[in-house]
């Protein structure tokens, strides 16, 4: 038992909870007052588990990986690299907070010490090779989420939101769990490679039905169909920070573990699994972008982008292949940056009274009033329909290549067709921004910190990002390569 080593591996989740302990108590010693300071040092602490992380990551010789805590908790380079994602994605949306809260006059330290509780569970999630663990960081971070939903304490909207999502997200829980017991029951083992050894010769009824319980709780938590119900609501409700918090990060947590649990413990009955998978992303991009069109309120449209989207990432997940698993990462990694920075053009659509503008119609226009604005924001939307030469057709001409060389031709034809539904309701709001008269509702931005941000996703998903291809290539092969040591 070399603890020193377990303590090493799981040092960015270690810096973060000792951190949220630390600014739990200045947060209730100075009140309202200290929101500003423990924002600061949240996000300072959050840059040093990056640190930690990427130092895994880059590491020579640190390919597989190492076990700790009795082969609960893994640290490889798939864990890293989520890690990486979900660290940067959440600094973002601590950033971007402050000003929000404060023209509502809500800003409390509570809410960058929930996010740091919540980036722990899902830290946890990404490192989880036990189902124990599992259920561990998934709740903790599910705890976390429902206060968050519902911040505004004096908005009715936001208070729905963290109702419909507690009462829900307890549903999806309650389903996982019921699906671990019967795993730990026909197997023996609540481990990852234990269950996979032991499904190895077989199946056994019960252990089906576990599989799909346990996979339709991991459906709820990335918000795939036909678990997605609570998605719209949520992310209209919700805060928009805290929107882009859980269009962003969360997700990456829940795509990942769920990666890791259909690879490492059901790896061994791919026939089991995968069709499940094919229905989920079918379901979810057929239903992610026909529901889209109707929408009004740009939140809810995003809601929907969300959904079609984690149709196609798992695509790649439905091949089984390594391949598509580094199809699936590089997908995430393309997807974060351009939801985040799509969100944070709706954080900057706001009235010359402050208050926050989401209906569609009131973009009429913004190409004249606000043109660089408009433009990030239809790079996003382009980016997002998977239009060349942005780089958001990348990811999905990658998980559409690992589809048609694991022999899953009509799933990526199908794929295909759906792209073209998808980019009508994302042309839809270009046009409005480009092409009606303008309202001029949408009042200069307040924030350079958001400007900063915007600039710097747009940039990224911008045909500048096929650089990053060089670089981001070896590194989710790597991830993919750790996740698949067991086969």
């Amino acid at each position: 038992m070399n603890y020193a080593l377990w303590f090493q591996l799981a040092s960015p989740e270690i810096l973060l909870a000792i951190s949220a302990m630390v600014l739990l108590l200045i947060g209730a010693f100075g009140g309202v007052k200290a929101s500003r300071l423990v924002s600061i040092l949240t996000v300072a602490a959050l840059f040093g588990g990056l640190a930690l992380s990427l130092n895994f990551l880059l590491r020579d010789g640190f390919s597989e990986g190492a076990d700790a805590f009795y082969g609960l908790y893994r640290m490889d380079r798939f864990a890293s690299l989520a890690k990486v994602l979900i660290f940067l994605s959440v600094i973002a949306c601590v950033i971007v907070a402050p000003r929000f809260f404060a023209r509502n006059n809500a800003m409390r330290p509570e809410y960058p010490i929930l996010i740091l509780f919540a980036s722990i569970g899902m830290g946890l999630m990404v490192s989880a090779v036990d189902l124990l663990t599992l259920y561990i960081g998934l709740e903790l971070n599910s705890l976390a989420a429902y206060v968050l939903a519902s911040f505004l304490r004096n908005d009715s909207r936001s208070a729905e939101a963290g109702l419909k999502y507690f009462v829900l997200g307890a549903l999806a829980s309650g389903i996982l769990l019921f699906g671990m017991s019967l795993l730990y029951g026909f197997t023996g083992t609540t481990s990852f490679i234990g269950i996979q050894t032991a499904l190895a010769d077989g199946v056994p009824t019960g252990a089906l039905f576990g599989i799909v319980f346990v996979l339709s709780g991991l459906a709820f938590k990335i918000s795939a169909v036909p678990f997605h119900m609570w998605t719209p609501d949520v992310y209209e409700g919700a805060p928009t920070p805290v929107t882009t918090f859980f269009a962003t990060a969360p997700k990456v947590a829940a795509l990942a573990l769920t990666m890791r649990v259909a690879i490492e413990a059901f790896g061994g009955q791919q026939d089991v699994w995968q069709q499940i998978v094919i229905f989920v992303a079918m379901a979810s991009i057929l239903l992610g972008g026909v529901a889209a069109i109707g929408q009004s309120n740009i939140k809810r449209l995003l809601a929907y982008s969300s959904i079609n989207n984690v149709g196609f990432i798992l695509i790649g997940l439905a091949t089984g292949t390594p391949e598509g698993a580094s199809a699936m990462m590089t997908y995430l990694i393309i997807y974060v940056a351009m939801t985040l920075g799509s969100f944070i053009c709706v954080l900057d659509f706001n009235d010359r009274q402050g208050r926050p503008v989401e209906e569609i119609a009131k973009l009429a226009g913004l190409s004249k009033t606000r043109p660089g604005l408009a433009a990030a924001m239809a790079m996003f939307m382009f980016s997002l329909a998977g239009l060349p030469p942005l780089f958001g057709f990348w990811g999905k001409f990658l998980v559409f290549d690992a589809a048609v060389a694991a022999g899953l031709i009509p799933l990526a034809a199908i794929g295909i067709a759906a792209s073209v539904i998808g980019a009508f309701y994302y042309l839809k709001v270009i046009k409005v921004m480009y092409f009606d008269e303008a309202v001029d509702v949408i009042a200069p931005s307040d924030s350079s910190a958001r400007m900063a941000l915007i600039t710097m996703t747009a940039l990224f998903v911008s045909p500048l990002g096929y650089l990053a291809t060089l670089a981001l290539s070896p590194v989710t092969a790597g991830a993919a390569k750790a996740l698949f040591w067991s086969a």
